[in-house]
């Protein structure tokens, strides 16, 4: 391992008043595009018994989405507080079957809200802000006055373009059950996947071994050392199949993680990069058996992904354990540019983590540093418990 300090993930600074007024001066700029927008999907909207309503409604939605998103992720600076769009995912289909999902999603209409706000009184804040910075004689009432009224337009403005509690749990139960169904169907993959490698490898070499013995069997009258010979054949050929079935085995729970946890698992699997890899921080007890399993492999993946594309000199993973959240974060200072849809391996992280409530963010600008944070809900078990069983026990 390396002695570089792995760099460390922390926290943005708030904006300060400057930057608060950049943001109030992008904001009062806003107004033309979000007018357009309004009214192309009003228009729209009453146009669409003849078609032609369509075109303006397709045109409309993205524009405002751009703008919302945009303002989303000013409020979540300014109070500290990250702020995703909340859209539905698109469905697979033609145009009239997303456009039919984007008029369902009730964001959009919240959207619509929003705007009647932000070209109202949501500009005339924001108006306010950056003629206070301009105008000579109200400085004093802008260096105090910019930071509380920015605070109150995001509070709006996340109270509009963010989903209550009621819906919001309904998303989380949607998607909670999303997650399951994946998960049975990762789980039946999986399954699968093992009864092939079993009938494909182990099987095959366990049918051979018995097939070795019948021979010898056979040869011990007539010819002993032939039989001999056949048993030792059958000897190697059963030291292979006990190999195959190793790796199967390893393939389900690792040996290394049952017998150190998560924390020294993860150590060890960082000795074994070419590249060198930065461990920091430790945990007091360990996760429950699943949830230690799918992180251990989220970061085998992780690792394994920047070895094969991103180019880097230096890895590092950070490990911890906070207000009942498991958080680990895997970074490099490769070439970046990483896409967390556009593989199957981080797609399948997603899928393993969602089983358990988790999720992964991925932050990987061009250039680098590439910085995928896994974080799980989980109670850690105290340290000094007794190692746990494996799901399924090593042979040989």
């Amino acid at each position: 391992m390396s002695d570089t300090q792995p760099v460390p993930t922390q926290e943005p600074a708030p904006p300060g008043r400057l930057q608060l007024t950049g943001y109030a001066a992008e904001q009062v700029l806003w107004l033309v595009p979000l007018v357009i927008g309004l009214v192309l999907f009003v228009v729209g909207g009453l146009l669409v018994v003849v078609w032609v309503g369509v075109v303006f409604v397709v045109a409309a939605v993205p524009l405002i989405r751009v703008v919302a998103n945009r303002q989303r992720q000013f409020a979540g600076r300014v109070l500290g507080v990250d702020l995703p769009p909340p859209y539905r995912p698109a469905p697979e289909g033609g145009p009239l079957v997303q456009l039919r999902s984007v008029l369902a999603d009730p964001m959009t209409w919240r959207d619509l809200v929003w705007i009647l706000w932000a070209i109202t009184v949501g500009w005339v804040i924001s108006l306010l802000v950056v003629v206070l910075l301009l105008a000579v004689a109200t400085g004093f009432f802008w260096w105090f006055g910019a930071p509380p009224l920015m605070a109150m337009r995001s509070q709006v403005d996340r109270l509009l373009l963010t989903y209550g509690s009621t819906e919001t749990l309904e998303r989380r139960v949607a998607a909670l059950t999303r997650s399951r169904a994946e998960a049975v169907d990762h789980s039946a993959a999986e399954l699968r996947r093992l009864e092939r490698d079993l009938h494909d490898g182990t099987q095959a070499r366990l049918v051979a071994v018995s097939m070795s013995l019948g021979m010898a069997e056979e040869q011990f009258e007539r010819d002993p050392e032939a039989a001999r010979r056949t048993v030792t054949e059958a000897r190697a050929a059963t030291s292979a199949a006990i190999a195959d079935l190793r790796s199967v085995v390893r393939g389900i729970h690792p040996p290394v993680l049952a017998d150190r946890g998560l924390d020294g698992a993860i150590r060890a699997l960082a000795l074994d990069m070419a590249v060198p890899v930065e461990v920091v921080g430790d945990l007091s007890g360990r996760p429950p058996a699943p949830i230690e399993s799918a992180v251990y492999f989220a970061v085998a993946e992780c690792l394994a992904n920047a070895a094969k594309h991103s180019g880097h000199q230096q890895a590092w993973v950070e490990l911890a354990h906070r207000d009942g959240l498991l958080r680990v974060v895997v970074g490099d200072d490769g070439r970046g540019g990483a896409d967390a849809e556009a593989g199957t391996g981080m797609r399948g992280v997603m899928r393993r983590l969602a089983a358990f409530d988790g999720t992964m963010a991925v932050s990987s600008p061009d250039g680098g540093p590439t910085i995928v944070t896994l974080e799980v809900p989980c109670v850690l078990s105290p340290a000094s418990s007794s190692p746990r069983t494996t799901p399924s026990s090593e042979p040989g």
